[in-house]
């Protein structure tokens, strides 16, 4: 049996002895895709980077009065919008499509809103709900609460998100802040593993050079490696959104345009491209154009075009959505979110079932068995422990048990430090050795206590390991 096979008939035991409709709500979240908020200061690219990953123009970009709600998009049959309103109600809202972008007609006050869903027919959207949330730190306090709340555990009140991408620019107090916050100590908040760094507008960095991306990643890099934030926040993706949207989307005009830009002589070029102002101001397309990409994305696609690297606009599109870095997120999101999708939700449904029963109740014994039996569970804390310096040990050894119980994905190569291609016997041949490694240390005599269970959960993950890769053979 998986997790939560275990967790689904206690939410159902516990829905029918309280008849509480959030217990019935979480079992149904159990079998939807897995929620993952996207969140950040106001103006870091929140909505750029969601259509960038669903791969189409859906969320606005603009300032409007509907990117002060919490609005979600999910797949579904037909395209939709539903405004669920602060008394408990749930109403239909007509909408329209300009340039792509779903426009809500709210009907009503932001403030009476209390989240918006969008369902779109998406085969991205069916592994997982995007949620895009208002800006921290806007100068509105109200739109900053609406994020705050949504997603910290505050309380009893269980999250309702199980993850979350966060969108640096800058390393600023308020981003720490809010990841200790979405944080905290125990599993009913977040998690070393459910939370994603992404450099956001990582083309702006260096000043929309052609090598911006380089300098980027040196940056991301530096940002993972800080101590505080590697606790919180353990992998920093750059990522430039406005890219990765526009090759998801590019139209044949626009290549077009981008064409005759490219067949410019060389001084005319180096002149047009000196600045975004002087780019915008020599016509309407070419301003459209800028708008779309970024002046980082036009640079770029003009030198692929003139050197002869792309000639079409769907091989264009592809280039442009590789430099953007999104194809490297979206191997992130897969390895930390969507490979341990069963053990968010389930920690998501015992946070909600925590507020629902009584402590010290037969409901509330059998949670707490299942947290504490379940090597999923143990694998969360023992990461929240490595990450936060609270277990002795080595750096060695600390790298190593990072890596081994998932905190580099939760695949198997990801766990041994191997390429995602290595062979079924490399992998048995690692795994017993990393078994017998960690059983050492559990037994050594001068091995700290606190090292010695952490090392017996380390070898129950290599034996997990060995015992899928001998199911497989």
């Amino acid at each position: 049996m998986n997790l939560l096979d275990h967790v689904r008939p206690l939410l159902d035991r516990a829905a029918a002895e309280t008849r509480d409709p959030r217990l019935a709500a979480a079992r149904r979240r159990l079998d939807e895709p897995l929620r993952v908020a996207i969140a950040g200061k106001v103006k870091a690219g929140k909505s750029t980077l969601l259509n960038a990953l669903v791969g189409e123009e859906l969320a606005p970009t603009d300032a409007g009065e509907c990117t002060r709600i919490v609005t979600w998009y999910a797949d579904g049959h037909t395209y939709s919008v539903t405004a669920y309103l602060n008394d408990g109600t749930a109403e239909a809202r007509p909408f329209t499509r300009r340039d792509g972008a779903v426009q809500i007609s709210l009907g009503r006050p932001a403030e009476e809103v209390d989240h918006l869903e969008v369902r779109v027919p998406s085969a991205r959207l069916r592994r997982h709900t995007l949620i895009d949330t208002p800006g921290i730190a806007s100068l509105s306090t109200d739109v900053s609460l609406r994020t705050m709340a949504f997603l910290e555990a505050e309380g009893e009140r269980a999250a309702q998100t199980d993850a979350v991408i966060y969108l640096l620019r800058h390393m600023h107090g308020a981003d720490v802040r809010f990841l200790e916050s979405f944080h905290g100590d125990g599993l009913s908040n977040g998690t070393p593993v459910n939370a994603v760094g992404v450099l956001s507008r990582a083309d702006e960095i260096g000043g929309c050079r052609l090598d911006a991306m380089e300098s980027a990643a040196r940056v991301a890099a530096r940002y993972a490696s800080d101590e505080r934030l590697r606790r919180l926040c353990p992998v920093v993706v750059p990522v430039a959104g406005l890219l990765g949207a526009a090759g998801a989307t590019l139209r044949e005009e626009e290549y077009r345009i981008l064409a005759e830009i490219a067949g410019m002589p060389m001084a005319d070029l180096v002149e047009l491209l000196l600045t975004a102002d002087r780019l915008a101001a020599s016509g309407e397309q070419r301003a459209r154009v800028l708008a779309r990409l970024g002046l980082f994305g036009v640079r770029l696609a003009v030198r692929l075009i003139r050197e002869g690297e792309v000639t079409d606009s769907s091989g264009l599109a592809r280039s442009l959505t590789g430099h953007s870095g999104i194809d490297r997120l979206r191997e992130v999101f897969t390895a930390q979110f969507v490979g341990r999708s069963e053990v968010l939700k389930a920690r998501s449904a015992l946070a909600v079932l925590d507020e629902c029963i009584r402590p010290g109740s037969p409901l509330a014994a059998e949670a707490e068995r299942i947290r504490a039996s379940a090597h999923e569970f143990v694998e969360l804390r023992l990461l929240h422990q490595v990450r936060s310096g609270r277990l002795p040990g080595t750096d060695g050894q600390l790298a190593e048990m990072d890596r081994l119980l998932g905190g580099a994905g939760a695949a198997v190569p990801a766990r041994l430090g191997l390429p995602a291609d290595a062979p079924r016997a490399r992998i048995i041949a690692e795994a017993t050795e990393a078994l017998a490694r960690w059983q050492g240390i559990a037994e050594h005599p001068f091995s700290a206590r606190e090292l010695k269970t952490a090392a017996r959960a380390a070898a129950r993950s290599c034996e997990g390991i060995l015992a899928t890769q001998y199911q497989a053979g």
